[in-house]
C-alpha cells in the first residue's frame, strides 16, 4: 500500500514539473488527479499537515490558469 502512495507522489511531482516546463494543462491535470489520494490521507490530520489536503485545489487552479492562457493564445493567433 505504501508503494502505491509513493508511486502516486512520484507521478504527481513528475507531471507537475513537466506541466510547468511545457505549460501543458493536461500534465497539470494529471498531477492534480494523482495527488488526490495523498491529500485525502492528510486531510484527516489534526495538525498543520491537514493543509496538504488543499494542494489539489491549488493544482486545479494552476491547471485552469494555464488552460485559459493557452486558450487565449490560440484565440489571438488566429487573427
Amino acid at each position: 500500500m505504501l508503494t502505491l502512495w509513493y508511486l502516486s507522489l512520484f507521478v504527481s511531482i513528475v507531471f507537475l514539473l513537466a506541466g510547468l516546463l511545457k505549460r501543458s494543462w493536461i500534465f497539470l491535470l494529471i498531477s492534480t488527479i494523482t495527488f488526490i489520494p495523498i491529500a485525502y490521507y492528510f486531510s484527516g490530520a489534526n495538525n498543520a499537515w491537514k493543509y496538504v489536503g488543499l494542494t489539489p485545489v491549488l493544482l486545479l487552479a494552476l491547471t485552469a490558469a494555464v488552460w485559459l492562457k493557452s486558450k487565449k493564445e490560440i484565440k489571438t493567433a488566429k487573427f
